[in-house]
């Protein structure tokens, strides 16, 4: 699959000293759902900024749909577009003439029919008279989407898309992303809702002090990375872990009633049978058992805390 975006070696270094990002490479191939991932602070809006030509690279260069965002800027833009987490349309326009309009700067031609479509997706087309500065919070979210897709852009940038936005809107934005990709056209998102981007992203990218950690297909980063958990249900409350066991992965709950096994399910030797062997001979009997595997949001902390240390 061909790449859509290249960064190449970027690095971003503000007047104040700061330097938000730290020589950053990625390929976001064509057709994909990319879910960029980080605290805040981490460097994602930046990334975003750049790749969109908003923000100038320190160092480095980028291109989206085979044009460099510096010096084929027109092209490379209108290439794109962006949902970005803060609200910034004009209150006094009516949402239809704000879309036109929006479309209009990147010299589409017209279709009310196309516009329609993305206003009744978006449950705004009975708002379209309306100004914008009389909606809602989430409904004015819903405005930014569609100004974003105004313009049949190939690549599409969603960042922070649902913060603080109600369920609805977020259940009919994603509909439409999976709509969206199966027409071709590529989603990057940045968010904190990280069961979106397990549910959602075909790769996933880690990113933390401006530096980009890890990036890998998302069902191969969670059977890499992800550890399974074997929980016993006991028959009879344990005070404390016996010695002899301590020097297993076991934790217990504060009741005593749930002992937990921690295991790297990639191993050769989970450790399980001998483990139930040792509970036997130590008389402690359990009455249900079942496991469960880290999920995207565990792996996430988990390597943060890492990076941290």
């Amino acid at each position: 699959m061909s790449s859509v975006i290249s960064v190449r070696d970027v690095s971003k270094v503000y007047a104040s000293g700061f330097q938000a990002l730290k020589g950053v490479s990625l390929e976001i191939e064509r057709g994909e759902i990319f879910a960029l991932l980080g605290p805040n602070g981490a460097g994602k809006t930046t990334l975003i900024s750049i790749i969109c030509g908003i923000v100038n690279t320190s160092s480095g260069s980028v291109s989206a749909a085979g044009h460099d965002i510096v010096s084929d800027y027109r092209r490379a833009r209108s290439r794109i577009g962006l949902v970005p987490q803060e609200l910034s349309t004009d209150g006094f326009e009516s949402v239809w003439s704000t879309i036109t309009f929006s479309r209009g700067l990147f010299g589409k031609p017209k279709d009310p029919a196309y516009l329609e479509q993305i206003l009744r997706q978006l449950s705004l087309w009975d708002k379209r008279h309306e100004r914008i500065m009389a909606l809602s919070g989430g409904m004015k979210r819903r405005v930014m989407i569609a100004k974003a897709l105004s313009h049949e852009p190939e690549i599409l940038f969603l960042d922070e898309p649902t913060a603080g936005v109600d369920v609805e809107l977020r259940r009919d934005m994603w509909e439409m992303v999976r709509g969206l990709r199966e027409r071709g056209v590529t989603i990057i998102l940045t968010t904190h809702y990280i069961e979106e981007a397990e549910e959602m992203a075909d790769r996933i990218g880690v990113i933390r002090r401006g530096q980009l950690m890890l990036v890998e297909e998302k069902h191969q980063l969670m059977e890499k990375l992800g550890q399974k958990q074997l929980r016993l249900q006991l028959q009879k409350p344990l005070l404390t872990i016996p010695e002899e066991l301590q020097s297993y992965p076991l934790s217990l709950s504060d009741d005593g009633l749930e002992l937990v096994y921690h295991y790297d399910s990639q191993s050769e030797q989970t450790g399980i049978a001998e483990l139930f062997r040792r509970l036997e001979s130590h008389g402690i009997d359990y009455k249900d058992l079942h496991s469960t595997q880290r999920s995207l949001e565990d792996i996430f902390v988990s390597l943060v805390s890492e990076q941290e240390q």
